[in-house]
């Protein structure tokens, strides 16, 4: 028997986080293990009038390419990948693996070198964003790798990917509106303030967001959602943050990362494990040593890191920040191959300030109209 998640899932993609029109190219990205929803957005798509691009690959095809490219083509950027995110008017993206760490024993230097080769492509990726003529939206897929890593069965695992995005709910779409009214209040709040302090165990961090934008994340980018960003001002970032939990990037873990920031810059870079590896991203090319991005976490049926990124920067009482590409609509400019979020807990003695205010204890915001447990 179908679950009937996947369809509300599917639904709610192309009419709430993409609002796809009649007319509108969409493109549908998945690995081939997530073909139930690749079929439910698929066919919601092509019922809203779209005209459909669906690519599907191989979860192996990755490791192939890194296995058997010579420089020339890891260097190489397909020009059809490019004409395609110039002509999209939106793109769904639906992540799944068969094994998450398929990439783990790639020389780091190998896949730096691919990433840097695409970063104009992320680029008109981001600027189109940035413009509103693209819409974009990433989800999960729940699968068996994804669970081992969150230490779940598949049922668990199902039931926390989609408890995480409200799809329980009667209407998840009017759910998913009430959430973006109150991060809209944050949002709002946060922009009319210059400095951030976090101070957390062995973190004490600050940087300027004076004249740059915080946005809300309310299941119009990634799903399920929970965040408001920004960009800090490029060379304000000073201090040191120990971030909680594995950092993880192409499948690859780095436990125990501590950054410490002079003038914007990664000056200082440790790692109880995945050391040499960190050290290669962060310098991949001349943005990589640079935050790109800030954020709170606001979804609070997000309750346990799971090894997957999506979920565990949106957990309600973190912060994450970003190494690399900034998103310029937040008015943070700098560009690189790399975005890679690390999250630190702020659930057990972390203090954010701003302008000097304290503003959230223990994961709370002080302030009841806030995003709250």
């Amino acid at each position: 028997m179908k679950d009937p998640r996947i369809e509300k899932l599917a639904n709610l993609l192309v009419d709430y986080s993409v609002a796809l029109k009649p007319g509108n190219i969409v493109a549908i990205n998945g690995e081939a293990i997530a073909a139930p929803l690749i079929r439910e957005v698929y066919r919601a798509a092509l019922r809203r009038g779209a005209f459909v691009v669906c690519d599907i690959v191989l979860d192996s095809i990755a490791e192939i390419f890194y296995a058997e490219a010579n420089k020339a083509q890891l260097q190489w950027l397909s020009p059809m990948a490019l004409h395609k995110v110039r002509k999209i008017d939106a793109s769904i993206g639906i992540w799944a693996d068969e094994n998450t760490k398929g990439l783990t024993n790639v020389d780091p230097k190998r896949l730096a070198v691919a990433s840097s080769a695409r970063k104009p492509l992320s680029k008109l990726f981001m600027d189109r964003a940035a413009a509103g003529t693209l819409r974009w939206v990433g989800t999960q897929w729940p699968c068996h790798a994804s669970a081992q890593d969150a230490e779940m069965s598949l049922e668990e695992y199902e039931d926390f990917v989609y408890g995480a995005g409200y799809l329980d709910a009667p209407n998840p779409i009017r759910v998913w509106q009430r959430i973006s009214k109150r991060q809209q209040a944050l949002t709002d709040f946060l922009n009319r303030r210059c400095q951030i302090r976090i101070v957390a165990e062995d973190t004490d961090l600050t940087f300027s967001v004076k004249g740059h934008k915080w946005i809300n994340c309310d299941g119009r980018m990634n799903f399920p959602d929970g965040e408001v960003f920004t960009g800090p001002v490029e060379d304000t970032v000073e201090g040191h943050v120990k971030f909680s939990f594995p950092a993880v990037h192409g499948g690859r873990e780095v436990n125990g990362v501590r950054l410490t920031f002079e003038h914007g810059k990664v000056v200082k870079a440790e790692a109880d494990k995945g050391l040499d590896f960190l050290r290669a991203m962060i310098a991949m090319d001349k943005g990589s040593c640079y935050l790109g991005e800030a954020a709170f976490g606001t979804n609070y049926n997000v309750k346990r890191y799971t090894k997957n990124t999506l979920f565990d920067e949106k957990i309600g009482g973190t912060i994450h920040l970003a190494l690399g590409a900034g998103y310029p609509e937040t008015g943070n400019k700098n560009r690189s191959g790399l975005h890679w979020d690390m999250v630190c807990d702020l659930r057990k003695g972390g203090e954010i300030y701003a302008d000097g205010d304290l503003i959230q204890k223990n994961g709370r915001f002080l302030n009841k109209k806030l995003p709250q447990p």
